[in-house]
């Protein structure tokens, strides 16, 4: 028997696992382009959208991204910008689009990425993991480019013992005064953000914002695997490049 699911559906699955209602005021999660009774054989799961994910998506499918395509409301069509270039082309493949940001960021990933990429024990508050370690600062570090399987991070380094973590992916330095940890792990960190976290004698591990979150496609295909539907992981590519 075909396997083929109506949009409505995979959107009430994925809202019983993550509700929409918990996504941030600012945040814009849910169903972006397409409409609840389209049906689908794929569905593609991506961190982003962008040119790679665009070639490989067929036709008369459905994207669920980490990120929302639309933050702010467009009121042009041009395909000037990131936002109305990529709707675009979702339209003109018949492509849906949902997406799973902060909803997914307190329910899932977070925790997804501390314990099954990092490997470590603890307990989520909202957007915040904690564990407690017990390490040196550097062998924590060690074992955080090792786990992320990177060559360099950024760091400050404030204390020599890390008695206790805290972790964010993506961009989590607007939550640093809610921080009770000797050290943070986010991405995006700014310079003046650097400075601020010194003086609070807390150290900082930038684990970047698409080194981070790019596990959400693996993280959300255990929770979506088994739907009657056939899922792709394809993911998006880091805009950033070391030279």
């Amino acid at each position: 028997m075909e396997k083929i699911m109506k949009i409505k559906e995979i959107y009430n699955f994925l809202n019983e696992i993550s509700p929409f209602e918990l996504q941030e005021d600012w945040d814009n999660s849910g169903l972006l382009i397409g409409n609840f009774e389209e049906e689908v054989k794929k569905v593609y799961l991506t961190l982003d959208i962008d040119e790679s994910v665009m070639e490989k998506v067929e036709e008369n499918s459905l994207i669920i991204a980490h990120h929302p395509i639309i933050f702010k409301g467009l009121k042009t069509l041009r395909g000037d910008n990131f936002s109305s270039k990529f709707a675009i082309e979702c339209i003109k493949k018949n492509v849906s689009y949902i997406a799973m940001h902060t909803n997914f960021d307190k329910t899932h990933l977070n925790v997804y990425f501390a314990t099954k990429v990092l490997g470590l024990d603890g307990e989520s508050e909202g957007f915040i993991f904690y564990s407690d370690v017990f390490m040196e600062f550097e062998k924590l570090v060690d074992l955080v480019k090792e786990r992320m399987k990177l060559n360099y991070l950024k760091v400050v380094k404030s204390r020599n013992f890390v008695k206790r973590v805290a972790i964010t992916t993506g961009a989590g330095m607007s939550l640093l005064p809610l921080i009770k940890a000797d050290c943070f792990l986010t991405g995006d960190i700014k310079y003046h953000e650097a400075m601020d976290a010194k003086a609070k004698e807390i150290s900082l591990i930038d684990i970047g914002h698409y080194e981070s979150e790019k596990y959400f496609v693996d993280c959300l295909y255990e929770e979506v695997k088994d739907l009657n539907v056939e899922i792709i992981k394809i993911n998006s590519q880091n805009p950033f490049n070391l030279i």
